[in-house]
C-alpha cells in the first residue's frame, strides 16, 4: 500500500501528462507567479490584457521609482532582442543584457529556485506571447540597496524534488514571492528575513486605498494557527478572511484561483510549517 501511495503521489506532483513548455509557462506565469500584477497596465475596469505584459504599474519607493517593463518580444521596447539564456540569466540574477540590473521590486532573488525545465518553460511562454509597443519610463535609483537572499531561496530545484508535497509547497510559496510581501522591512530598507520572515505588516497603496499584509505564520493568535486548509485556501483564491472579511488587493487572488487543486494543497501544507511570529 505504501508504496502505491508513492506511486500516485509522485504522478500527482509531477508535470502534466503532455503539457508543452509554453502551457507549463503561460500557468507560472498567470497563475503562480502573478507577472500580470506588475507587467500589464491597469484600466478602469482592471488589468488591460489587450495590452498583457506590455508594461504597467509604476513603484514609487523611497529607494526607487520604476515601472513594470515591457516583457513581451517586442524588438524595440520590449524583450525581443534578448536571447534565450540573457532572459534565464535575467530571471535569477536581475541582471539585464546591458549590464544593468532591475530594481528590488522584481523578485529575482526569489526565482533562483526555479527549476531548469520551469526556466524554459517561462522563456517559452514569453516568446510565445503577442508583441506589443510600448515604451515605459526608465527606472530612477534614489538609493543603493544590499543585496538579500530570501527564506528558503539562493538553490535551483530539480524536478525530482517537487514529487515531496511539504518540498513543492515551499517551492510554489517561494516562485509566488509570498514572502516577499508578508515579510517586514528591516532597519536598511530592505526585508527581515531572518528576525520576522511572514510576520506581515507591510503597508500598500493603491486604487484600493491602503492594505497591510497579514500574518502568515503559524502562530496561533496573530497567524494562521487557528485557520482551517479550506479557510487558507479561500483567503488565497476568493480574498475572503477567516471571520468573512473582504480583503484587499495587491494578493492577485483571481490569478491564485486557477492554480491546480494539488498546488493549492501543497502551499498550505508548507504555510503550516511557517515558524510563528
Amino acid at each position: 500500500m505504501r508504496i502505491v501511495f508513492g506511486v500516485v503521489l509522485t504522478l500527482l506532483m509531477s508535470p502534466v501528462a503532455g503539457e508543452t513548455l509554453v502551457e507549463r509557462g503561460a500557468y507560472l506565469a498567470n497563475s503562480v507567479m502573478v507577472c500580470h500584477n506588475c507587467h500589464t497596465p491597469r484600466g478602469p475596469q482592471g488589468l488591460d490584457l489587450s495590452r498583457a505584459l506590455s508594461g504597467g504599474q509604476t513603484f514609487d519607493e523611497p529607494a526607487f521609482k520604476v515601472t513594470g517593463s515591457n516583457i513581451t518580444p517586442d524588438k524595440d521596447t520590449g524583450i525581443g532582442n534578448w536571447s534565450d539564456a540573457a532572459l534565464k540569466r535575467f530571471l535569477v540574477s536581475g541582471i539585464k543584457p546591458d549590464g544593468t540590473e532591475a530594481a528590488a521590486i522584481m523578485p529575482t532573488a526569489f526565482y533562483t529556485v526555479l527549476t531548469a525545465r520551469d526556466l524554459d518553460a517561462l522563456v517559452a511562454y514569453l516568446r510565445s506571447v503577442p508583441p506589443v509597443r510600448h515604451d515605459v519610463p526608465a527606472p530612477e535609483y534614489r538609493i543603493a540597496l544590499k543585496p538579500e537572499t530570501p527564506t528558503y531561496a539562493g538553490k535551483q530545484a530539480s524536478e525530482q524534488e517537487l514529487t515531496d508535497r511539504l518540498a513543492r509547497g515551499r517551492y510554489l510559496l517561494t516562485i509566488s514571492h509570498c514572502l516577499e510581501c508578508h515579510t517586514p522591512e528591516g532597519p536598511s530598507v530592505v526585508h527581515d528575513f531572518a528576525g520576522a520572515s511572514g510576520k506581515g505588516g507591510r503597508t500598500f497603496s493603491g486604487p484600493w486605498g491602503q492594505s497591510v499584509s497579514p500574518n502568515i505564520t503559524s502562530d496561533p493568535a496573530s497567524g494562521l494557527g487557528q485557520w482551517s486548509d479550506d479557510e487558507i485556501k479561500r483567503a488565497i483564491t476568493q480574498g475572503v478572511a477567516r471571520d468573512g472579511r473582504k480583503l484587499k488587493p495587491p494578493m492577485a487572488y483571481a490569478a491564485y484561483a486557477t492554480m491546480t487543486p494539488q498546488d493549492l494543497d501543497a502551499i498550505v501544507a508548507f504555510v503550516r510549517t511557517l515558524p510563528p511570529q
